[in-house]
């Protein structure tokens, strides 16, 4: 189904009643991200998956930023009438969603972020980020998404990718090549690590549960969240064990798991 707000239309699909649960995609992805964890969906929990700006069946002319969008999604979940719902977001999608909590933390019953990070601290780090989207922007715009996508599958964030089942690899691939170039680049100048501010002093304001989740073989995010579990005032750390970065894929019963006990922790 679609929302609009403004100039963007935004592709959302609802699966199931009960408890709200939002399930926010990283870069490249889309709503397709989260088939296994709809598929295993318990009884008594709706799964509420949307595609993010430049990606999937999200469409328009608005320019994306970090701001833009979780101003849009807050208006996508009044219209939908959530009162509070349980937010999971993934890696650029657990930046959006941190990023929701701090701006409307009245929402947010509870928090999941996997393998996901506050930004950059410095000014300086996020100058070099930004220039280095750009670079990968211009990289989409100049040789398409093949190219593009031959490149990013083999960064060393998706290593442990490389030992899932062809099937799966097959999926994932398939996923990043239905995007837009166009779309993706925007999303990388407008949402990129570099482009968004920084939440880091923010995390000690925000005082819903949080779960955090890193792979133990993503070392930069299991140092990241070990820094955020410190500073974050109700939060918990789960390493899962030889696993890499994108969990819900790699270990899909295992993340399934974690959200079904947190959710039922925190449910009042």
């Amino acid at each position: 189904m679609y929302f609009s707000m403004e100039d963007m239309n935004y592709w959302y699909e609802i699966h199931g009643e009960g408890v709200p649960v939002v399930l926010l995609h990283g870069f490249t992805g889309s709503t397709l991200t989260w088939d296994k964890v709809v598929t295993a969906r318990p009884d008594g929990m709706q799964l509420i998956t949307v595609d993010l700006p430049g990606h999937g069946w999200t469409k328009g002319t608005s320019r994306i930023t970090m701001d833009s969008c979780i101003d849009d999604l807050h208006g996508l979940f009044q219209h939908l009438e959530l009162d509070t719902f349980f937010l999971v977001g993934y890696s650029m999608g657990g930046r959006a969603a941190l990023s929701y909590t701090v701006k409307y933390p009245e929402s947010v019953r509870g928090l999941i972020l996997e393998s996901a990070s506050p930004g950059l601290k410095d000014t300086k780090a996020r100058k070099n980020r930004e220039a280095g989207d750009e670079e990968l922007a211009k990289l989409l715009e100049e040789e398409g998404i093949e190219s593009f996508v031959d490149y990013w599958e083999n960064i060393p964030l998706f290593a442990t990718q490389k030992e899932l089942p062809d099937e799966t690899q097959a999926a994932i691939r398939a996923e990043r090549m239905s995007q837009s170039k166009k779309g993706l680049a925007d999303s990388l100048r407008g949402m990129g690590t570099g482009s968004q501010p920084s939440n880091w002093e923010a995390l000690k304001d925000v005082t819903v549960p949080v779960k955090l989740l890193a792979g133990e073989l993503d070392e930069k995010f299991v140092a990241i969240n070990q820094q955020m579990a410190e500073m974050l005032p109700y939060a918990e750390l789960d390493i899962f064990p030889k696993c890499g970065h994108a969990l819900h894929i790699e270990q899909p019963e295992h993340f399934q798991q974690a959200l079904l006990e947190f959710a039922k922790l925190h449910i009042s």
